[in-house]
């Protein structure tokens, strides 16, 4: 079982795939919820959490893309220094669980969009036989992940297994608490998928 641990006042650059989380309570360590994904089922919706950059993850691609750039150049595609756009920190997503889960919502899965990007992440925490549908109109794109992408030529199919693509954790609930979940977290989340029964597909559909 992965977990994501935060223990103030800072969060780690780079954790597990979420699939459980331990908050530190007083001076000692207690787990106050375990979310595991086993209550994941067909129908529940998926709330993307935005991402702040790359979060550690495809640096050796996108090395080999910019071999050849000035890091400290304003790129005018993304408003900032090449250098400064692929170093951006880490985004540290306890707060949010944490709005969410005061907020009496029930989350029943969380994942964080590691190495391996929005393929390879959520099936890590999907109850055999479902599947995770992603729209891929339903989010915005940031800028650096476009440059990468035509810079080097690269295919849907690589950047989504390489890539957080601007989602850097799914939260997965039921839908009837989707717009309650928005309203907490903020204007950079977005309702980005469902979950379905698999069949004979893939464990994640990103269409």
């Amino acid at each position: 079982m992965h977990c994501l641990v935060a223990r103030p006042p800072r969060c780690p650059a780079s954790t597990p795939p979420a699939s459980s989380i331990w908050w530190e309570q007083s001076s000692a360590w207690s787990i106050a919820a375990i979310i595991d994904g086993s209550r994941i089922q067909p129908g529940d919706v998926v709330i993307g959490l935005a991402s702040s950059g790359l979060h550690t993850n495809g640096y050796s691609l996108a090395r080999r893309v910019f071999d050849d750039w000035d890091l400290s150049a304003v790129v005018p595609e993304i408003g900032e220094p090449l250098g400064d756009a692929l170093l951006a920190p880490h985004r540290c997503y306890l707060p949010d669980v944490e709005r969410l889960r005061q907020a009496g919502l029930d989350i029943r899965g969380l994942a964080h969009i590691t190495g391996g990007g929005l393929i390879d992440n959520p099936p890590r925490i999907l109850p055999d036989g479902l599947a995770m549908h992603l729209r891929r109109a339903s989010w915005p794109v940031p800028p650096l992940f476009r440059l990468i992408q035509q810079t080097g030529q690269i295919s849907d199919d690589e950047m989504a297994h390489v890539f957080n693509l601007g989602l850097g954790m799914l939260v997965v609930m039921p839908a009837e608490q989707a717009a309650d979940a928005l309203a907490e977290v903020g204007d950079d989340a977005w309702l980005v998928g469902k979950i379905t029964a698999q069949g004979d597909g893939p464990r994640v559909v990103l269409a």
